[in-house]
């Protein structure tokens, strides 16, 4: 918090990069399709077997649409939540490229992010030569995201699969936000 309020002065005597808000409002503006609420089922491999769940996602854009933000919350059969997870996709003018900024189970990164004709893919690192691929695709209504391991020299193994569908609009998380008064 300190170094935040010893940073602002310094940030509220710039002016607002127009070129860079509308290029990054514009690349996030891509990812449309995602905004909203959305739920269904999702199955993950552990080594005990597969955990099958009720997946949601809440996802809406923040600072005029310039990011992506994303909550993810699975739900079990018993009406636990064994997952929970927070993302930001950002754009970055100067490189041409995306980022997923991603928050969960007492992890964190900051992953490429590569948009496809599809949807879009992201991966992190897992290991030697390892590495979990997640592929997002929409069709039809319908979002689809898997996570394959992916090993050198192997086959990818398939350990995650998401297909939710649409449920609702949402204002989040825009709203709510304080005014001046």
């Amino acid at each position: 918090m300190f170094g935040s309020l010893m940073l602002a002065p310094t940030a509220w005597g710039q002016a607002a990069d127009s070129a860079a808000i509308a290029a990054q409002q514009a690349a996030v503006k891509k990812l449309d399709w995602m905004r909203g609420l959305w739920r269904g089922k999702a199955e993950t491999l552990t080594p005990d077997g597969p955990i099958e769940m009720t997946q949601t996602e809440r996802i809406g854009t923040i600072l005029d649409g310039t990011l992506l933000v994303i909550e993810g919350k699975a739900y079990g059969t018993d009406g636990s939540v064994p997952f929970h997870a927070f993302g930001v996709v950002s754009y970055n003018q100067a490189s041409g490229k995306y980022v997923l900024a991603s928050h969960a189970q007492g992890r964190s990164g900051s992953f490429p992010l590569s948009l496809t004709d599809t949807g879009f893919t992201w991966e992190v690192p897992a290991g030697p030569n390892a590495l979990a691929r997640y592929t997002a695709t929409f069709a039809g209504g319908v979002y689809v995201e898997v996570g394959d391991y992916v090993t050198e020299g192997q086959p990818p193994r398939r350990f995650f699969t998401m297909t939710l569908k649409r449920v609702g609009d949402t204002d989040w998380p825009a709203a709510g936000g304080l005014s001046k008064d």
